[in-house]
């Protein structure tokens, strides 16, 4: 059954603002979580949040000129946002961390007529980008059709914002083509048909409000300034697994969101002198610092080996570091919040419950076994003494 196509439209603003301070961040991402259980649904976007992230100037934070450019060396600031908006809400932070992701592709692949096309469809228009590469057995194919034209086949599973993507970058299988491989491309939404989507996908534990529902892009067709990059270029380290800092970044913010809902809620039940209590919030507060460290350090660490083209191999390995570590602390992280809440913290409407799906299902990135083992293969290969091997 095809769900209902829906279109998010945010309002064009003449100059958005290229610098938010700190309390209006803070106001803003409180007002994010007050509405967040306005949302928690299959079927509903929310659409509010991310007009006020537009009308902050946040949509283009990263874009040249703007307060986190990602031309500069500014990522750890760019992963404290993410978390920051992942305590908020974090269906909101997995959309936006798309969004983010899929600037950052075209920053480092575009030709610079798209890059000046796509980041006006930003700075302008305020129109959302993400990025849908999760696929089943149907998946997509990239047919080459002569004369600059492409028609797209095939489905897309996990479309986080479906409906609501004005430019999502799509990848598929490039056949028929000169050059053949896993190709990214753009599609220009209100310029094709109308995409299927089947919302029956979309039935999950948490992260209801990120509908990602399943995508059939069979019969779209693209120009050639539609498709960005070369073939692979998608899956060219370190920016591929290296953006995995991102996301930890937002699960972390998760994670804050939990804490900060276990001291409220131990509060209002007047909890707060008992000493196991206070044990168990020392633990996460602990816990929580470490993943902060982790994410100081490596957006740190990136921006430096970035710069001084140090081995792909080396950043690719600590970013797996980072998110295995920072997966590990949510997961420590959880019990200890629900042994302090109990039966009466995990009850709707009070905010634990949403949180707690919610980082429990964004927490199942894929491929944790292969990303311990890639980082396995790093030390052993590098056979330097420990203190020198992230130098």
């Amino acid at each position: 059954m095809e769900g209902p196509t829906t279109t998010l439209v945010i309002d064009s603003i003449p100059k958005p603002p290229t610098r938010i301070d700190s309390s209006q961040l803070t106001e803003l991402l409180a007002r994010i979580y007050a509405v967040a259980g306005e949302t928690d649904d299959e079927k509903k976007f929310p659409e509010k949040a991310f007009q006020w992230l537009a009308n902050a100037g946040l949509l283009a934070v990263t874009l040249p000129g703007h307060q986190l450019d990602q031309q500069l060396p500014r990522t750890t600031g760019l992963l404290q946002l993410l978390k920051r908006i992942g305590a908020a809400n974090l269906s909101v932070g997995r959309v936006y961390e798309g969004h983010i992701n899929a600037l950052s592709l075209i920053q480092h692949y575009a030709k610079p007529m798209q890059k000046k096309t796509w980041f006006a469809d930003v700075n302008q228009h305020n129109r959302l980008f993400s990025v849908w590469n999760t696929q089943a057995n149907d998946g997509v194919k990239i047919h080459f059709i002569g004369n600059g034209r492409y028609r797209l086949e095939g489905s897309k599973t996990f479309c986080s914002g479906a409906g609501c993507i004005q430019r999502p970058l799509v990848t598929g299988q490039l056949v028929g083509a000169p050059k053949e491989g896993w190709q990214m491309c753009i599609i220009p939404t209100e310029r094709v048909s109308e995409i299927p989507q089947d919302d029956r996908f979309w039935q999950p534990l948490g992260m209801r409000a990120s509908i990602s529902y399943k995508l059939d892009f069979t019969g779209v067709e693209l120009d050639e300034e539609d498709l960005l990059g070369q073939p692979d270029d998608y899956y060219r380290q370190p920016y591929f697994s290296g953006g995995a800092i991102r996301f930890a970044a937002v699960q972390l913010g998760g994670a804050e969101a939990l804490f900060d809902a276990t001291r409220s809620f131990l509060a209002s039940m007047g909890r707060t002198d008992d000493a196991f209590q206070r044990m168990r919030l020392a633990e996460m507060a602990c816990l929580i610092e470490s993943g902060n460290q982790w994410l100081n350090t490596a957006g740190m660490k990136a921006d430096e080996w970035l710069s001084n083209g140090t081995n792909a191999d080396k950043l690719v390995a600590y970013a797996n570091m980072t998110r295995t570590s920072i997966e590990e602390i949510c997961l420590r992280m959880m019990p200890l919040a629900e042994r302090s809440v109990g039966a009466r913290g995990l009850m709707r409407p009070l905010p634990f419950e949403r949180i707690h799906r919610d980082l429990t299902f964004y927490l199942r990135q894929p491929a944790p076994d292969a990303t311990l083992i890639d980082i396995g293969r790093f030390v052993i290969d590098n056979q330097v003494n420990a203190h020198e091997l992230w130098d």
